[in-house]
């Protein structure tokens, strides 16, 4: 390459002279340890090669052909450098092809270079091609710079956290020096006048370089670089967009001044085809899966970034929110994600053996209607006992042959061409599933890979779903249990009932004749049958949905009521402060006291009075129902009083005490109890004070 500079000559001279001794003494100065290593060997060679270069520029100036070849092999030696410490050559080669493509690239750019450096150094290079010569070399320049920015990017990028810290100056001295030169040949390719001043400072930018290497570490011991599949498809697509631009601007620049219409003509179908490979093959889903099958099948060891697959399958089942999907549609999702397929189904087994959809996203095949006729009981029973990956695309092609061997696909399942892969969801040995892929625009052949992750991943699947499955027949187990506890209470209440109207019977056969008695009566059978209602509607599932709310209550017409209806069977004194108000729950309260006031009177012998004190001290209010019964002992009260279906009398159920405590415990109150054998029993209710309302205070 030749040329005159017009800026600066002597300023170009002690730049680079600067440069080239700062680059003698970090070599001198990392040179004392010695080359053991081969990466050791490259970085001095690339410490040698730069100081070298800077010294020609000083001495003959940047656009010299001696001095442009020494920059050419400058670059290809850091570019060497680059692809050891990549991993890409030794134990890591058959992991790191990938961005051995991406190196060699670069590599192949820059052994262009160097021919069209060689062919100017040795002066065959004419005056009347000199101009589209140094065009060409400037593009390649620029090409080379991008390409080796791209490079050093991903090796940090992809770089072990561990590894980032000894090579981050080394790299950002790189991305320093080629970055420099990127926008000085991209100027100089231009013609702008600018890239004169950069071609002279130059030598400052890589002299201030110097300090970066020095201070990293120059050993590459540390060094381990895992490039993921994601990094490579990158720098491949990067590089094929430069390498685009870079053929398209050197046929422009070598068809420019040619006067040749052929030429003219061949420049128009070639950008033409090019610009209709761009948009017909690119956005087209099948060439992009042809293109991606190939580069795994050819350029990686595994086709699969484990580590990034399984993150995006559990963070897409997982998903939650308002917003997310249900399970079903999610795991469907998350399955398709790995093959690349457009949708998929999921399949469950009902108790009959039928196989029947429970969820779909996006599926193009048959719609299979929940209830058809699917009997497959022998097929769930074959999958579930092998366990492996379901390639009904090889299913079909076995068709006719080997039948022994074949599992008992329903026909369904074969005949539908959208099915293209199942992937059993198999939880303890037990088949709870099977998700059913559709096939991509690119129908691919399934390989050992593909069946180890899918098989992997539908463990993991299985047991979301069985965790599901566990938590909804928890959910219906809940319901029952509530219902089973209210029947329970509601049974030992109609029991306290029928324990009324026995009563009432007994007592009609003599008193029948009397007034008062059958008005009693009257009043006794209408308070049964309300309760009785009250019961069946405590029973029915919205009964649960009522809210137990804490107000400001009275208390003297509520305990009254609840006392006047143990009354007919016992005496029951009401005494102490009647006109306080409590923060309870009415129905509640009321309940409890009357569970209570029914276990004293069972407790006591007949003519001994029961007792309900009220009692309060400005803060609490206490409701004490004491009888002279038969008391219990400190360990029935500590283990047995209020353990549901636990009871000492004949024919009793055992949850009155239980439920009268959870009913007072739900309106904010507390329950203690006092007793001993033979000396009867005290059940103190405590409750939270309230202050009547100022009207009733005032009335």
């Amino acid at each position: 390459m030749s040329g005159n500079l017009t800026t600066g000559p002597v300023l170009a001279f002690w730049t680079h002279a600067i440069a080239a001794a700062c680059f003698a003494s970090l070599l001198l100065w990392r040179g004392r340890a010695g080359v053991a290593e081969r990466g050791r060997a490259l970085l001095l060679a690339a410490y040698a090669l730069t100081a070298a270069w800077a010294w020609l520029v000083a001495i003959a100036g940047p656009l010299a052909p001696l001095p442009v070849l020494a920059e050419t092999v400058r670059n290809l030696v850091w570019i060497a450098l680059l692809y050891n410490l990549s991993g890409a050559e030794g134990e890591r080669a058959a992991a790191a092809r990938g961005v051995r493509l991406v190196l060699g690239a670069v590599a192949l750019v820059i052994g262009l270079q160097l021919v069209l450096d060689l062919f100017a150094l040795s002066g065959a290079v004419t005056s009347d091609v000199t101009a589209a010569f140094e065009q060409t070399s400037r593009l390649l320049r620029v090409v080379m710079a991008a390409g080796a920015l791209i490079i050093v990017h991903n090796i940090y990028g992809q770089a072990a956290p561990s590894s980032r810290g000894p090579i981050r100056l080394t790299m950002f001295a790189l991305a320093v020096t080629w970055g420099y030169d990127l926008n000085l040949y991209t100027l100089a390719y231009l013609g702008a006048p600018l890239a004169n001043a950069l071609f002279v400072w130059r030598g400052l930018i890589a002299a201030a370089t110097v300090p970066l290497f020095a201070m990293s570490r120059d050993r590459d011991s540390g060094w381990r670089i895992r490039l993921s599949h994601a990094a490579t498809f990158q720098s491949l697509s990067l590089l094929a967009i430069c390498a685009y631009f870079a053929v398209m601007a050197v046929l422009a620049t070598a068809l420019r001044g040619s006067g040749w219409d052929w030429a003219r003509a061949l420049s128009m179908i070639g950008i033409a085809g090019m610009t209709v490979a761009t948009v017909v093959l690119l956005p087209s889903s099948r060439a992009r899966a042809w293109a991606k099958v190939k580069l795994a099948k050819h350029f990686f060891e595994h086709r699969y970034d484990y580590r990034a697959e399984w993150l995006r399958f559990t963070g897409t089942i997982g998903r939650s929110g308002g917003e997310a999907a249900p399970l079903g549609e999610r795991m469907i999702e998350a399955f398709a994600d790995i093959l690349d397929a457009p949708g998929g189904m999921l399949l469950v087994a009902d108790e009959s053996g039928a196989v029947d959809p429970a969820a779909a996203w996006n599926w193009p095949g048959m719609r299979l209607a929940a209830g058809e006729p699917r009997p497959a009981t022998e097929f769930w029973r074959a999958v579930e006992a092998e366990g492996r990956i379901l390639d009904l695309d090889a299913a079909r092609r076995q068709r006719g042959a080997a039948k022994d061997r074949a599992l008992p696909f329903p026909t369904w399942m074969l005949g539908d061409p959208a099915a293209w892969v199942g992937v059993p969801l198999i939880h303890h040995e037990r088949l709870v599933g099977i998700v059913l892929l559709a096939a991509p625009d690119y129908r691919r052949l399934l390989d050992w890979e593909d069946f180890d992750l899918l098989r992997t991943a539908g463990r993991q699947a299985a047991s979301s779903l069985a965790e599901a499955h566990g938590q909804e027949a928890l959910l219906n187990a809940q319901r029952f249990e509530e219902f089973n506890r209210r029947f329970a209470f509601i049974l030992h209440d109609v029991k306290n009932l029928v324990s009324q109207l026995s009563l009432l019977s007994r007592n009609a056969e003599r008193h029948a004749d009397n007034p008062e008695f059958r008005a009693d009566m009257v009043a006794t059978l209408k308070s049964s049958v309300g309760k009785m209602n009250d019961l069946l509607l405590r029973l029915s599932p919205q009964a649960g949905q009522r809210a137990e709310r804490a107000e400001p209550t009275p208390l003297r017409d509520l305990l009254s009521a609840a006392v006047a209806a143990k009354r007919r069977n016992h005496d029951i004194r009401l005494l102490g402060d009647t006109s306080l108000w409590a923060l309870v729950d009415p129905p509640g309260l009321e309940q409890a006291v009357g569970h209570l006031l029914q276990n004293a009177i069972d407790a006591s012998p007949d003519g001994a009075a029961v007792v309900v004190r009220v009692s309060g001290d400005g803060a609490e209010v206490q409701i004490a129902i004491v009888d002279n019964g038969s008391g219990m002992g400190a360990d029935f009260v500590r283990t047995r009083l209020f353990q549901p279906f636990a009871s000492t009398k004949q024919g009793g159920f055992g949850v009155g005490a239980f439920e009268a405590r959870s009913l007072i415990a739900a309106m904010g109150g507390r329950l203690g109890v006092t007793s001993a054998p033979g000396k009867g029993s005290s059940f103190v209710i405590h409750l939270v004070a309230a202050a009547a309302p100022l009207q009733r205070k005032i009335a």
